[in-house]
């Protein structure tokens, strides 16, 4: 037991949940000890602050155990990139369109990334109608995020999946 008492009374929840008032601290501590449990703080900022009678060790287990479940429950998302030049060959093509679906229904978010090499920065347009040829075929199964933007020598687009009713 504590011998420093800074809060003279309590209001204080006995281990089954009921309230049993508002009693000197001392009397609530050598009720947790008979009952071989904890007095644990639950609100300081009250006045006069409310203490609770419970097995703080079974307490933080729970609290632990409840965190794993909601992290296990969790659906991470992750980035992927496809990336693609202008003359990209038609089933180099399909692969990347058919790996874009399978990023999709994954529920992954997939940056699609075009780059130009020597002469094809001078036929940017050639570029920019792949990037619409890519959205109007993953139209079905997915919604774009961020429109094809040029970014030095490259283009860029996000996809994710479509919202579904």
């Amino acid at each position: 037991m504590n011998n420093q008492i800074r809060v003279p009374e309590i209001r204080c929840i006995d281990e089954n949940g009921e309230q049993m008032g508002i009693i000197p601290t001392r009397q609530a501590l050598v009720r947790a000890h008979e009952a071989g449990l904890d007095l644990v703080e639950i609100s300081a900022t009250c006045k006069p602050p409310v203490c609770r009678i419970m097995d703080h060790g079974k307490f933080k287990f729970e609290q632990e155990k409840k965190k794993k479940e909601q992290k296990k429950k969790q659906n991470i998302v992750k980035l992927k990139e496809v990336k693609f030049h202008v003359n990209v060959g038609d089933h180099d093509y399909q692969t990347k369109l058919r790996h874009t679906r399978e990023f999709i229904e994954g529920g992954d978010r997939v940056k699609v990334s075009l780059m130009f090499r020597g002469r094809e920065n001078a036929h940017k347009e050639l570029g920019f109608e792949l990037m619409k040829r890519i959205v109007t075929e993953s139209a079905e199964f997915a919604a774009v995020e961020q429109a094809p933007k040029m970014m030095g020598r490259n283009v860029f687009m996000m996809l994710i999946p479509k919202k579904t009713k």
